[in-house]
């Protein structure tokens, strides 16, 4: 498997690390430029699948993104690989900011406001939404009465404002990623044909200059 691990982690070290990677994330960034640029397709397809993983971090689907963005990147003929790598954009430096854009543009859009210090807050309401959800699923098999209302609320003040305020931030960071990303893989994959043309040229030209000095009468 492409991400599998040879040492396998302890799942708190994977949760510290998910949140500050070993090394920083300047390192962590450099590591995913490098392996971007060094996928095996052409430079279009690579940042199509980018410009996915990007946009994927914009959406509500916590947990899913991965999913979401191979479905797209399979449905839009792009690379799977760079669009899963694409998703990192979303990460603990930036759900904050993203989460916050995605509903203040949301809220927006539908004429609506949500404000923390006069409703409840995110936490709260997800709390209400995931206690709903597992009573719910209770309730199928103890026969209690379902209650839908955190769901409900939860579905009306943040998902559905979150992603559709997401749509339009998502879109332009992703287009931003694409224009940027695409020369510059473009350019380091004509370089690095030239660096290994060279390189068996060179190694022709030895060949070819041991065997006319092996030829050469004594």
């Amino acid at each position: 498997m492409v991400f599998k691990r040879r040492d396998p982690r302890p799942p708190l070290r994977a949760l510290a690390e998910f949140i500050y990677p070993r090394g920083g994330w300047t390192r962590a960034f450099h590591y995913i430029r490098h392996r971007i640029r060094r996928l095996p397709d052409t430079p279009e397809r690579i940042a199509r699948g980018i410009w996915i993983g990007v946009f994927t971090s914009f959406t509500p689907f916590y947990g899913l993104h991965f999913v979401i963005a191979f479905i797209l990147a399979r449905l839009m003929r792009a690379n799977v690989i760079a669009a899963l790598m694409g998703t990192l954009f979303g990460n603990p430096l930036t759900y904050v900011p993203i989460g916050v854009v995605a509903l203040q543009t949301g809220h927006f859009l539908l004429g609506s406001e949500y404000s923390e210090a006069e409703s409840r807050s995110f936490l709260e309401l997800l709390s209400d939404a995931t206690a709903d959800l597992k009573n719910n699923l209770l309730a199928l098999i103890t026969g209690h009465e379902a209650d839908w209302h955190g769901l409900i609320q939860f579905y009306d003040d943040v998902f559905f404002p979150y992603m559709v305020g997401g749509l339009i931030p998502g879109v332009i960071a992703a287009t931003v990623c694409y224009v940027l990303t695409l020369p510059v893989i473009r350019a380091y994959q004509i370089s690095r044909r030239n660096r290994i043309k060279a390189k068996f040229e060179a190694i022709k030209k030895k060949a070819e200059v041991q065997a006319d000095a092996a030829g050469a009468p004594d």
